[in-house]
């Protein structure tokens, strides 16, 4: 049992010396950036930090509990910035699947966009061939009506200088009054 006790006494000596950590005297800090990731020096001492006298198995077992707390905070310290970086390692990945989902539904937007203006400048194009080729049909339709009057008016003067060469001839008037009210 003796040998026990003093195996643990030695164990946590050992423990002690290699957990002492010496806290930078470091002046506070006027920004309140975030260190919960910064890396801190640590310098292990020669001497353990509990200085564990050996006055009887009262003063082993509080150094022994006083060990195995920091232990515990230690761990506790160690887990809780695991916790904080998991989650922060958790909100930047969500937060870049929303940016990555956000830039393809604008992309895709984009194109929709662009699609349908090409697709109106295209209508735009064809309604305009179309109003082109419309006016063009009813110019061609105005010179064939001026062309058909103009040949109307040409047979229309032929026949009325044939019926007036034949009254002078024959000395006889026009069937035809002028006027239409003689």
């Amino acid at each position: 049992m003796r040998e026990e006790e003093a195996k643990k006494v030695e164990t946590a000596e050992a423990v002690a010396e290699e957990k002492a950590i010496v806290l930078s005297t470091l002046p506070p800090s006027e920004d309140k950036s975030d260190d919960s990731k910064a890396l801190a020096i640590v310098e292990p001492e020669s001497k353990a930090v509990v200085p564990v006298e050996k006055k009887g198995s009262i003063d082993r077992d509080a150094a022994l509990a006083l060990l195995t707390t920091e232990k515990r905070l230690s761990l506790i310290k160690a887990w809780e910035e695991s916790e904080k970086s998991k989650a922060e390692n958790k909100a930047q990945k969500k937060i870049s699947e929303i940016l990555a989902w956000e830039n393809s539904k604008k992309a895709s937007l984009e194109a929709d966009l662009k699609m349908t203006e090409e697709q109106l400048l295209k209508k735009k194009a064809e309604y305009i061939e179309k109003m082109k080729n419309k006016i063009a049909r009813l110019h061609k339709s105005a010179e064939e009506k001026r062309a058909i009057i103009e040949a109307k008016r040409g047979e229309d003067l032929l026949n009325a200088e044939e019926i007036a060469a034949k009254c002078c001839a024959t000395g006889t008037s026009p069937k035809k009054p002028l006027l239409g009210c003689f």
